[in-house]
């Protein structure tokens, strides 16, 4: 099955190895590097790092300085990397392996070339080793996410250099949409002297979407010349910024399916492994080039797109050729498309007599793109089963996508009398919950006050509790918050994870009794943890009249502590709009439930501990993320629960004083992610469940219990009272020792 595979990859090859046809002129027969540019450039993250330090010292000259040279050599450092890559594979074209003894030996030299020019390349451009330049992960997401620009916009009002500001907002506001401090900015920066009718600049706009937009401008106010000027300039963008996106995609990557530091494949293994990631990378950049930044979702047929307005902005401007041209090149994506199909036939009934219909070819950038596209797609789909991992080819090229308008040509009519006709332009529904819908159900336990249910609370599937816990349970649970949480646990280490004004704090469940058998808190105020986080699980599962077991998904202790010094005026969140299963998408009021959200998260609940702070009220908004429908003061022993879908946007407002903690709660219906500690609990009891997933593993960052630590866990589930005795004098001693 294996030589079968892999039999057609050599014919593969030779068109993968060929370098894009955008990329550098034609080689000269030696590896040589252009002269290189004068001046070492400084790491990146090392000038992001010294201008917050410098931001949060006070010193805002020095930090404008360094954060803006920081965002320098980023972009710098992007291009440097794209085009030594594009050098190096025109220098260097690598060669397919012939045949006998020896014959993949041309292939390595040349491989071998192209590492080395790489190499130099990039070591004489930047002033010295490209491993100066290797960032934590941390850093190229704040880059990614564009952080540093809220900085500057913060230091540049302190310089009151006010048009500066304004242009950093608005750029760090263009990726993070629902950042509410940064949109109230705005608004009051616009207000200002001066800034009323000052234009809203992106630093990092991406050329060929802002062209893309001014075609459609131009488009839709029937401007079809200008259009057609954009449209034009917007696919030869396109196509530099897909060599770019590729030539990225050629630096590390990181084999996830091995721990990377223990990986030891063969040559061959290794090789392939690299590959084919760097491959789906590059075949991603389709994806990565129609997605605006702080988009989660592509613009829908992004792409094919481009050569629909143009075949209907020819026909207009009356260049019959270049409209049959753009047709056909739309049907290498659609060929199936009707209307498009219908204008092809139109359009060549309207060529002189002296030009043979046939001889119109799709035009040649997208012909030659989709040919590369498809032939990336064979190769990784044999990868797949030839090397045994699981691959799903998304769908590019969604054909819903289409133009806004109602501009289509009907066959066989002309121009002065045409009907015109549209393309569907369906959307996804909004995520629906795929089970009854139900609530009302017993709260089982006494004490507990009902409060609100949804309609009260103006949505669907929420309700809220008091009492679910007393007095005396939160001060014993906020006691061993403080002995258990560590920073930025269960944020990956971040300190501020959602806003630098906060510092979180966390800890699980199996951290509270690991903690509490090493006798470092009460094993019996552990166990509490425990109890109070099933009693929220048995009152949702009972609550919403569920017809299947609900088992926890991630159980999390979180307390979230407002920073002396940086709480005035105040606008941003404590936590973002967000949904629990799904990427919510404001701008297209969408919710998508793919990775990298939870999807098989099915409720949640939020159980408080205290109420002895400011702010932090906790917020469900419309799909906008912006349209509050219900706001709820934590308190002790309250408990909002609620389904986890795109029908609950929620987050948290800014605790602007003292310290907020609560159990958060996330639940499943799936018994294949439910959470590691209570399969330890049921096989103690005996009761059999499914193995643990790689998600359920995840979720308890893959710890291992120890031998006695287990000891100590099942244990806490066989005491038939909470006074009783926790451990036997055996293995108190073994403790002792």
């Amino acid at each position: 099955m294996r030589e079968r595979i892999w039999a057609q990859l050599p014919m593969l090859l030779p068109w993968l190895l060929l370098p894009p046809p955008l990329w550098g002129g034609p080689p000269d027969g030696r590896c040589s590097e252009r002269e290189p540019e004068p001046g070492p450039l400084q790491p990146f993250d090392l000038l992001y790092a010294s201008g917050v330090a410098a931001y949060y010292s006070g010193d805002y000259e020095v930090a404008v300085r360094d954060l803006e040279a920081a965002l320098r050599s980023h972009r710098r450092l992007r291009e440097i990397r794209a085009r030594c890559a594009r050098h190096c594979a025109a220098r260097c074209p690598l060669v397919p392996p012939g045949v006998g003894p020896g014959a993949e030996l041309p292939f390595f030299r040349a491989l071998l070339e192209r590492a080395r020019c790489y190499r130099s390349c990039q070591s004489q451009r930047l002033g010295g080793p490209a491993s100066r330049h290797r960032a934590s992960e941390d850093v190229r997401s704040d880059f990614q996410r564009r952080v540093p620009y809220n900085y500057l916009q913060r230091a540049y009002i302190k310089l009151n250099q006010l048009e500066k500001a304004v242009e950093a907002a608005h750029t760090f506001f263009m990726a993070n949409p629902e950042h509410m401090e940064m949109q109230q900015n705005i608004k009051n920066y616009r207000t200002m002297a001066g800034v009323e009718d000052l234009q809203l600049v992106d630093r990092d706009a991406k050329p060929h979407l802002e062209s893309y937009s001014e075609g459609v401008k131009h488009y839709e106010a029937d401007d079809f010349e200008l259009a057609i000027k954009y449209f034009e300039q917007a696919l030869r963008e396109y196509f530099n910024e897909d060599t770019e996106c590729r030539a990225l995609c050629e630096g590390p990557q990181r084999f996830e399916e091995y721990e990377y530091l223990g990986y030891k494949a063969g040559l061959y293994e290794a090789i392939a492994d690299h590959y084919v990631q760097m491959l789906v990378c590059q075949h991603e950049c389709v994806r990565e080039l129609a997605t605006r930044p702080g988009r989660l979702s592509p613009i829908e047929n992004f792409l094919p797109l481009h050569y629909d307005y143009l075949q209907f902005a020819y026909y207009r401007v009356g260049e019959y050729v270049k409209a049959l041209e753009c047709a056909k090149a739309y049907l290498l994506l659609h060929p199936d498309d009707e209307d498009v199909r219908d204008n092809v036939d139109y359009y060549e009934s309207l060529l002189d007599d002296s030009i043979d219909p046939a001889s119109i070819q799709a035009r040649e950038d997208l012909a030659m793109f989709v040919k590369h596209h498809k032939l990336e797609s064979e190769l990784i789909k044999s990868a797949a089963e030839g090397l045994g991992f699981s691959y799903t080819e998304p769908n590019y090229w969604i054909q819903y996508g289409g133009r806004q308008d109602e501009n289509q040509v009907p066959s066989g009519v002309n121009v002065e009398g045409a009907e015109v006709h549209g393309l569907s332009a369906q959307k996804k529904s909004s995520p629906k919950i795929d089970r009854d819908l139900r609530e009302g159900g017993p709260l089982l336990y006494e004490n507990i006050t009902f409060v609100y249910n949804s309609e009260q609370l103006n949505g669907t599937q929420r309700v809220l509790l008091d009492n679910v816990l007393s007095e005396e349970q939160c001060r014993e649970l906020h006691s061993v918050a403080s002995g258990i949480m560590l920073v930025g646990d269960g944020y990956r280490g971040k300190t501020s994870p959602h806003t630098p004004n906060e510092k979180f704090e966390g800890a699980t469940v199996l951290r509270a009794l690991k903690f509490g058998y090493e006798g470092r808190v009460s094993l019996k105020s552990a166990r509490l943890f425990y109890d109070i986080s099933e009693k929220a699980r048995k009152i949702v599962e009972s609550y919403f009249m569920l017809n299947s077991t609900l088992y926890f998904s991630y159980t999390h202790m979180v307390c979230r502590t407002a920073l002396s010094g940086q709480q005035d005026r105040r606008n941003d969140l404590s936590h973002p709009i967000h949904a629990d299963n799904c990427l919510l998408d404001p701008e297209a009021n969408e919710c998508w439930k793919e990775p990298p959200a939870y999807t098989f998260r099915d409720y949640s609940a939020l159980l408080y501990m205290n109420d002895d702070f400011e702010g932090g009220e906790f917020i469900f908004t419309e799909m906008d993320a912006k349209t509050v429908t219900a706001s709820i003061k934590p308190k002790c022993g309250r408990m909002i629960s609620f389904s986890s879908g795109g029908e609950n946007p929620h987050g948290v407002k800014a605790v602007t004083k003292g310290q907020r903690c609560a159990v958060a709660l996330w639940f499943t219906l799936d018994p294949l992610y439910r959470e590691l500690l209570l399969q330890v609990k049921n096989r103690h009891e005996g009761i059999v469940g499914p193995p643990l997933t790689t998600q359920s593993q995840d979720s308890w960052r893959t710890f291992h219990l120890p031998s006695l630590f287990s000891i100590a866990v099942t244990k806490c589930f066989t005491t038939s009272q909470e006074t009783g005795p926790l451990f036997t004098q055996r293995e108190k001693e073994t403790q002792s020792r």
